[in-house]
């Protein structure tokens, strides 16, 4: 009997599918109208995380903006578990559909961070770092 596997590798990356909101993102004119793709795309990380971004880029309320980000968190983690994710291993931001989830982790540590949630702040920059350490160069900005 041969075994070819690597048993200390660890779990192998994890790549969501396309995203379908990300079409109708990338090509939308009107940031107001990014509310109405997150309405279509209820489940989309990335609809989430740019409604989340374009809220912070207006300085919009931190609970507001936390919360935009927390949705979108659980519906990564959806995603995630959908495609294979046990809870842990690589998520690589180098692979385009995973960026919606990685930017909403971002998003949470840090609006955890503004909210004062600092239990939260460690938790998900540190499972941010540990899924992708380039998402984690990318996104946070300590």
């Amino acid at each position: 009997m041969t075994f070819n596997q690597d048993l200390m590798a660890g779990p192998p990356p994890t790549l969501l599918p396309e995203d379908p909101a990300a079409a109708e993102l990338a090509s939308l004119r009107d940031p107001s109208k990014i509310a109405d793709v997150v309405a279509r795309h209820p489940a989309s990380p990335i609809a989430w995380a740019t409604l989340g971004a374009l809220a912070t880029e207006h300085h919009a309320d931190p609970v507001t903006i936390y919360a935009y980000a927390r949705v979108g968190y659980h519906r990564s983690l959806d995603a995630l578990r959908r495609n294979g994710w046990k809870g842990n291993g690589p998520v690589p931001w180098s692979h385009e559909p995973n960026r919606g989830f990685l930017s909403c982790l971002a998003l949470l540590a840090t609006a955890a961070r503004t909210i004062g949630e600092m239990d939260e702040y460690e938790r998900c920059s540190t499972f941010l770092r540990e899924s992708s350490a380039e998402a984690y160069e990318a996104l946070m900005h300590d």
